[in-house]
């Protein structure tokens, strides 16, 4: 067998094979005589059909065989000779069956990215300190006494902030009802009735809810506000609407006090200082896991700076359209309609196409980086991973591999496991400057 690889730019190559007579003669009787070994044909024992009638009855498929067979011996040999890293084969193209009974054929192959790996042990990155403070504990109890809060009748007062004010609101735009400009999706925003709003900025439309400080009950009044270029609704940006609003009601909210009883009912059995140990533990957990990801995502972004290599165009719009129906998966699930996805659609092929660029950079990278220090998947992380498909699944796992198997989702599986493991190396070779969270918000990209 003879095999020629051109490689091209953009991690394409093609690979042109000539395979002899005499080896495609040998191949073709391989496979016939298995299709002999095992084809009940009427009027002759098992295994003793002619051949002619073999290969009368079974032609098609010996030549598919043959051709499969000669294309993957053909794949196994060019990476064996030319030291390739291939992401996919494609297919046999140009088949040339010679009347001198040799073939010939040829196939795109695409290529992994060649790649001359950065300094990746000893990036600095910044991370604030895991301690989770007196402060952050006492906020974290404030925000549950609020979400227990007894809500009590006002009366004899105007709102006041930090009230929660009951409203009845009409929304118009230029004198038109809201539905009238934007249709039935703004249904939420044109009129309500016995409305909870905290007295607060930031609550509910931005401005409204501080504009009726000092109203009393059963008093009207218009409010306008100016809504900015980044409101949800595109035909509003920019636009004033006015909210005919009528205080019906005021209540204020009453904390529960933080002792044992408080403790015990969000926790049956707990005391207040049990309470504030558990508390502590989740906020420890929940906080490690934000500084594993500031720490990842200053590694991966310091990587992608240090080096620039190609992509192959075919594997960039695979991730691209992949990229894409996730992010409209995303709007649909936010109420997005299919008008404002398709108005959307430029917006959404840039992000699309920036995040695959970005995601296969980051893998083909830390793919290198596992080859460069021999890390691997232990057989029994990957068996692992797949019992808990299998149990999320509530199905056998042997069933659950023989699925991953047939949909080739195997290897998908061990390369996600690799690319953690490999992100665990750089995390745990980076040099960690600690900074407070302030610090860290502040700090400019690189």
């Amino acid at each position: 067998m003879n095999i020629v690889v051109e490689k091209q730019p953009k991690c394409i190559a093609t690979l042109n094979v000539e395979v002899p007579a005499a080896d495609v003669a040998a191949k073709r009787e391989k496979i016939a005589s298995s299709y002999a070994s095992q084809a009940k044909i009427s009027g002759f024992r098992p295994g003793k059909a002619p051949k002619n009638v073999i290969q009368k009855r079974f032609g098609k498929q010996i030549s598919e065989e043959l051709t499969e067979a000669l294309f993957e011996e053909a794949c196994d040999k060019a990476l064996d000779i030319e030291n390739l890293k291939v992401l996919d084969f494609g297919f046999p193209n140009n088949l040339n069956e010679r009347p001198d009974g040799s073939i010939a054929f040829d196939t795109k192959l695409i290529l992994a990215p060649e790649i001359t790996l950065p300094e990746y042990k000893g990036i600095e990155v910044k991370a604030p300190s895991n301690e989770i403070t007196d402060a952050e504990l006492d906020e974290q109890f404030q925000s549950l006494r609020e979400r227990l809060a007894e809500f009590e009748d006002v009366t004899g007062r105007a709102l006041l902030a930090d009230d929660i004010a009951i409203v009845d609101f009409t929304t118009t735009v230029g004198g038109q009802p809201l539905t009238e400009v934007i249709g039935e999706k703004g249904q939420y925003l044109a009129k309500r009735e016995n409305h909870w709003l905290p007295v607060k900025e930031g609550a509910f439309l931005p401005g409204y809810a501080v504009q009726l400080i000092e109203m009393n009950i059963g008093d009207e009044k218009n409010v306008t506000i100016s809504l900015g270029e980044d409101f949800p609704f595109e035909e509003l940006r920019g636009k004033e609407i006015s909210l005919q609003t009528t205080l019906r009601g005021i209540k204020a909210s009453k904390l529960p006090e933080l002792d044992d009883a408080f403790a015990e009912k969000l926790v049956p059995g707990k005391s207040l200082s049990d309470l504030k140990d558990l508390i502590r533990g989740n906020m420890t957990q929940e906080k490690a896991k934000q500084i594993g990801e500031f720490k990842v995502n200053q590694i991966v972004e310091h990587l992608n700076k240090a080096v620039s290599f190609e992509l192959p165009d075919e594997i960039v719009m695979r991730e691209t359209q992949n990229q894409a129906d996730s992010l409209v998966e995303e709007g649909s699930k936010q109420g997005a309609s299919e008008e404002e996805m398709m108005e959307r659609q430029q917006e959404i092929f840039s992000v699309a196409t920036e995040r695959a660029v970005t995601n296969l950079r980051t893998n083909f990278l830390l793919q290198e980086i596992a080859a460069a220090e021999k890390i691997t998947v232990p057989d029994a992380d990957l068996i692992a991973h797949i019992s808990r498909i299998a149990e999320a699944h509530k199905q056998p796992i042997k069933k659950v591999i023989k699925d991953l198997q047939r949909t080739r989702r195997i290897q998908s599986i061990r390369n996600s496991l690799l690319i953690g493991l490999t992100i665990d190396f750089l995390v745990e070779h980076a040099k960690v400057t600690e900074v407070s969270a302030e610090e860290l918000e502040a700090a400019p990209a690189e």
